[in-house]
């Protein structure tokens, strides 16, 4: 343990200028795997003796060489060991601990797993949130931590929390699987919130994605893509040109039962539809979409409402309840209210005849709440623009890809490839 002492000692004096942390770094290096890893198990007490922040990067090998032993885990798992990595997360520097990301990464993981594993994933929400931003080099890089945060909030119905994260503009990827698990959990945080538009965006990310296999996290993507069209806007719209080919193919095939579910959507029979929701219960079930798929079918009476307004200008509650299949004018009362205040139709019911007005849009689009919410828009949509046209750039003068692109040829270029090129590289 002589070792360890004076690693920990050497810790403690050399973690100040950038020269000195470079040492220790290679001192780390050096016993991560021999003496670190043999003496895992009395690591622990040697934490109380280091400083989270100004000693973040020795603090992290010592937690993840600790963290690396199931054994260690179960012995301290839970409680104040739990307090620690939190603590150590949160106040951490994010330069030192930039030094060895893939431990960080480690420490992380640990933490998601450990307070799954005890039920209690709330306590990991906040330490993975401050974990994101230390270890982003820009709040437009995705990571692997932004998934197993997503699913602690999803797990602990935190549903605003994880919103918090997805409002940055994401454009910087490594792996493909933080993607697509990124998009996934974002359409079902956007769908715990009721933000179907919002969740429809992450959940088409997800399914038009390029992919050369299909994959599980696609799969289960289209079919609450599926669900969530529905809900929405009362149909499945077909594949757009950029997806890959590999998803056009097979996707419908592997969502089937769902496929054929908007098929009877669209027929408009609440009753048929509903004899076909029970008849699949127990798939929609194990898929865990059935709480989903019941949304779907409440939303049935809310489109069939929407049809009677394209038809109509005025009608009785009494034929509304008729026409779209409820059983009593009050609750085709409450239906057009609920639509009313949700500002999914415009209309006005007279008390005393039951009578239904529907109108048009009132929005005339000249408020000044309503050019500022256009303008700050196409701001974004211009900056936006701007960081793709940027990235296209980057992308047509890189060696790998013209090499790539010539042997796709043949190894034939023609000037048409180098029309994006900006002339500053030449």
């Amino acid at each position: 343990m002589e070792s360890v002492e004076t690693l920990v000692a050497h810790i403690q004096g050399l973690s100040g200028s950038p020269e000195e942390l470079a040492h220790i770094h290679n001192l780390l290096r050096q016993a991560d795997g021999e003496s670190l890893r043999a003496h895992s198990a009395g690591l622990l007490p040697f934490l109380a003796h280091l400083n989270t922040q100004t000693h973040s990067l020795g603090f992290l090998y010592l937690l993840e060489a600790f963290a690396s032993s199931a054994s260690n885990l179960r012995a301290q798992g839970g409680g104040d060991f739990l307090v620690t990595v939190a603590d150590f997360l949160i106040s951490c520097s994010a330069d030192q601990i930039r030094l060895a990301p893939d431990k960080f990464l480690c420490v992380c993981r640990m933490l998601k797993n450990e307070v799954m594993q005890l039920n209690v994933p709330i306590r990991g929400i906040f330490p993975l949130r401050a974990a994101i931003r230390k270890i982003q080099s820009s709040s437009e890089e995705l990571t692997p931590i932004h998934a197993d945060y997503l699913l602690l909030c999803l797990l602990a119905k935190q549903y605003k929390a994880g919103a918090s994260i997805l409002e940055d503009d994401i454009l910087e990827v490594d792996q493909p699987k933080d993607l697509f698990l990124y998009c996934y959990y974002g359409g079902m945080i956007y769908i715990g919130l009721k933000k179907f538009t919002t969740a429809l965006d992450f959940l088409h990310n997800a399914v038009t994605a390029p992919m050369s296999s299909l994959n599980a996290i696609a799969v289960e993507a289209y079919k609450k893509y599926i669900l969530v069209s529905l809900i929405q806007n009362g149909q499945i719209p077909s594949f757009p040109k950029y997806t890959s080919s590999t998803a056009q193919r097979s996707l419908k095939s592997h969502a089937q039962v769902y496929v054929d579910l908007a098929s009877c959507y669209s027929k408009g029979s609440y009753s048929e539809f509903e004899e076909y929701i029970q008849s699949n219960a127990e798939k929609f079930q194990s898929d865990n979409n059935l709480g989903l798929v019941k949304q779907v079918l409440s939303s049935m009476y809310k489109r069939n409402i929407q049809r009677l307004t394209q038809t109509y200008l005025t009608l009785s509650l009494e034929d509304i309840a008729s026409s779209v299949q409820l059983n009593t004018p009050k609750e085709a009362e409450m239906h057009v209210l609920r639509m009313i205040e949700d500002g999914e139709i415009h209309a006005t019911i007279n008390q005393k005849d039951g009578m239904v007005s529907f109108h048009e849009d009132p929005e005339q689009y000249k408020s000044c709440e309503m050019v500022e919410h256009i303008d700050s828009s196409i701001q974004r949509l211009m900056a936006l623009s701007k960081k793709l046209s940027s990235i296209d750039g980057s992308i047509s003068c890189d060696p790998a890809y013209l090499m790539k692109t010539g042997k796709e040829r043949g190894g034939r270029f023609d000037y048409d490839d180098f029309d994006s090129v900006p002339h500053k590289y030449f």
